[in-house]
């Protein structure tokens, strides 16, 4: 890279675990920075830091002299920075495009920076999952600065790119929002400080043969050539390298297929994300349909319970689980066979309290010629994984 912009520096990140600060970790070493963080947890993008010196448990303990970024999901637990004040600066110092929505963004993000890595125009990235075309959650070159931004804390209004796109507009998060009206007017006042605008909601979706599957793919796709556009790429160069994005991890993953069981995991965690996830499912003409969700969050499930049971019925039968390390307070009553009561029949349904009860109750329910769904924020991967190990060859 032709100039390091965080050279001299050192920066400790509290939450390096998550998709945001090993992604931020990242970009910061490649522009110069030494890195090193702590995480209460090993997480599955640990991997991608897999070089730097993190600790695993206890309390965070950062070197002298280094500069702390703290993670959404330990605030308070030490003095720092906040993630989103590390991420405006590491914006501020590059032609960025910024990408935000309720729904597709990692996506959307992730099919940019691939499509601008493809036709060479060597851009940094950072996403919010792992992306196994482009290597990881970030990258670095010396072009644009590709990045998903976050409304769900309203910290995607610190961010001051060039471009910005918003692929829709839906109330997800309770705690920030009073109303949908409340967060399109948020949406709008960030995107009157942004040169160019890209609005999701008002594109056709593509009609091109996609790696990935789903109407909501090719929504996504219509935001990503339209940034592209932007961007001064050619229309025609920018489809050629969209058919071939082959997906994020954990957006309609396959994470194995034995015993005649296919078993794909997937972020989905609303009732729009879950309800496109399941349709896409069922193009893969499955005998039966088995979801397993993961509730993360216990405004979301005391505020939409019925939603997110409407929804897991698309689905032949659905587990559902306690909420699981949700990053707000426990709530009295509050428990995901709220959102299991609001299945409607004739899907069956199974209470699983922990992940573990989950994968071995769609164990006892798969059978060949059937596809399993893991869905939600935390770590439904990890029943996908555990599935797919005990299932018989």
């Amino acid at each position: 890279m032709s100039e390091l912009p965080l050279a001299g520096r050192s920066f400790y990140f509290v939450g390096i675990g998550g998709a945001g600060l090993s992604a931020y970790a990242n970009i910061a070493r490649a522009w110069g920075a030494e890195v090193a963080g702590w995480d209460a947890r090993d997480t599955i993008f640990l991997e991608a830091v897999s070089d730097v010196d993190v600790a695993i448990g206890g309390e965070p303990s950062p070197p002298v002299g280094f500069e702390i970024v703290v993670s959404t999901a330990h605030a308070g637990r030490i003095e720092g920075r906040s993630r989103a004040e590390f991420l405006a600066e590491l914006v501020s110092l590059r032609r960025s495009i910024v990408v935000g929505g309720a729904h597709g963004k990692t996506t959307t993000t992730a099919m940019i920076a691939y499509a601008l890595r493809e036709l060479g125009h060597d851009p940094s990235w950072i996403v919010g999952g792992v992306v196994p075309q482009l290597g990881g959650n970030a990258g670095v070159g010396e072009g644009w600065l590709v990045v998903e931004g976050d409304e769900s804390d309203r910290s995607i209004a610190l961010l001051r790119p060039e471009i910005a796109a918003v692929t829709n507009i839906e109330l997800d998060h309770h705690a920030s929002y009073a109303s949908e009206a409340e967060l399109a007017s948020f949406f709008e006042e960030w995107l009157a400080e942004v040169p160019s605008v890209v609005r999701g909601w008002e594109l056709e979706p593509v009609a091109l043969d996609l790696g990935v599957p789903g109407e909501h793919n090719r929504a996504n796709a219509a935001t990503a050539l339209a940034v592209l556009d932007a961007a001064g790429v050619e229309r025609d160069a920018a489809e050629r390298a969209l058919v071939s994005f082959a997906g994020v991890g954990r957006r309609f993953e396959l994470v194995g297929e034995r015993g005649g069981v296919r078993v794909v995991d997937d972020y989905a965690h609303n009732p729009t994300e879950i309800a496109a996830a399941l349709r896409t499912a069922r193009e893969l003409e499955p005998r039966t349909l088995i979801a397993v969700y993961q509730p993360h969050v216990y405004e979301r499930t005391r505020q939409l319970h019925r939603e997110l049971g409407d929804a897991l019925g698309v689905a032949d039968a659905a587990i559902v689980t306690d909420v699981i390390d949700g990053r707000d307070a426990p709530l009295p009553g509050v428990t995901g066979r709220l959102v299991l009561d609001d299945v409607p029949l004739p899907t069956r349904r199974g209470w699983a309290r922990t992940p573990e009860d989950a994968a071995a109750l769609a164990l006892g329910w798969a059978r060949p010629g059937d596809v399993v769904v893991t869905l939600g924020v935390g770590e439904p991967w990890r029943i996908a994984r555990a599935v797919v190990e005990a299932l018989p060859e």
